[in-house]
């Protein structure tokens, strides 16, 4: 049994993580740091807890703990380990944006490993700190790594993606009271989205060459979780061999699948999947990718790159059912 901790315990991912863990069999939560809420019982928060547990919030911390789970707003984690110091067998999973660029992973002595699974997950089991993907990034990276890992993105992609209202957290905005989303749909950062850096870099990873464009599209959809992607390329070779290429790469995956079925988000919602669906167009290649924003998205990719790093079964505490209806 490892001891956790996690750090900023009030926001959604917070909450999806501290759910998980919970029902952890190897894992013990230690505490939860909340300079807000220290003091308060962590269900009154998390209010889907209630019965749960009894943990109450803190606003002190243990430096000798095994795992810590970095759970702040981008640009703050950074900050908190210039504050904290762990002991050094202490490994840290960071879901803000703070190391995923290969200029930011070297930080107070630690280098943060890239934490996407179906890219390095041998990297992941060696590790010491893990920068946790972006909830985009994470499902159009992987609709279009095996593409990469073929050398078989030669053109611009053209990505339209569409994610719900906890992508945007806990803290209000014009964009996120609900009679603003509700029965509304809206796009935002056209072109310059922040997690084009990390996307870039892991195709570059796989095919050097890439010098096209992702033509990135996110959109404000009016519903509460999960991220529909659609996207498109020029691929000049047939459907049967896109699709037996996406399974090889995605053979040895405990989480992403290759559907011959379209697509919905309901398939997803409440677990830890990416699923993909190919389709032809004549000299284009439609993927379709969609996952939980906050779970593979978020805190169940961060779980599953602790379950790498410490040996367990990487599906521990991640069998988790979809929210149909």
């Amino acid at each position: 049994m490892i001891e956790a901790g996690i750090i900023g315990g009030a926001g959604y991912t917070a909450g999806e993580l501290i759910r998980i863990l919970l029902n952890h069999k190897e894992v013990n939560i230690n505490f939860i740091y909340s300079t807000s809420n220290a003091g308060n019982n962590v269900s009154n928060i998390h209010q889907d807890l209630v019965g749960e547990t009894e943990l109450v919030f803190t606003n002190k911390i243990n430096p000798e703990i095994e795992v810590l789970f970095l759970c702040l707003g981008h640009g703050n984690s950074k900050a908190f380990l210039e504050e904290y110091s762990f002991f050094s067998k202490t490994k840290i999973i960071d879901l803000s944006n703070d190391f995923r660029l290969k200029e930011d992973v070297y930080f107070e002595g630690r280098e943060f490993i890239y934490g996407l699974p179906e890219l390095q997950k041998e990297k992941i089991k060696k590790a010491k700190s893990i920068a946790n993907p972006g909830c985009f990034a994470t499902a159009l990276q992987l609709a279009i790594l095996p593409l990469a890992a073929h050398d078989l993105l030669k053109n611009d992609v053209h990505v339209n993606a569409v994610t719900g209202a906890t992508g945007a957290g806990t803290s209000l905005s014009k964009t996120t009271h609900f009679t603003w989303r509700d029965n509304n749909f809206s796009y935002y950062k056209p072109f310059t989205h922040q997690h084009l850096g990390e996307i870039h870099q892991s195709v570059k990873q796989l095919q050097q060459s890439f010098a096209s464009d992702i033509n990135f599209m996110p959109n404000r959809g009016n519903f509460s979780r999960g991220i529909f992607a659609t996207m498109y390329t020029e691929f000049a070779e047939s459907l049967e061999s896109a699709v037996t290429l996406y399974e090889e790469f995605y053979k040895d995956s405990v989480f992403t699948f290759v559907s011959d079925q379209e697509l919905h988000l309901k398939q997803v919602v409440n677990t830890n999947k990416c699923l993909i669906h190919l389709h032809k167009h004549h000299d284009k290649l439609l993927i379709t990718s969609c996952i939980d924003n906050l779970l593979k998205g978020a805190s169940g990719q961060a779980v599953q790159n602790m379950n790498l790093m410490f040996g367990f079964e990487e599906t521990e505490g991640l069998k988790l059912k979809a929210t149909y209806f």
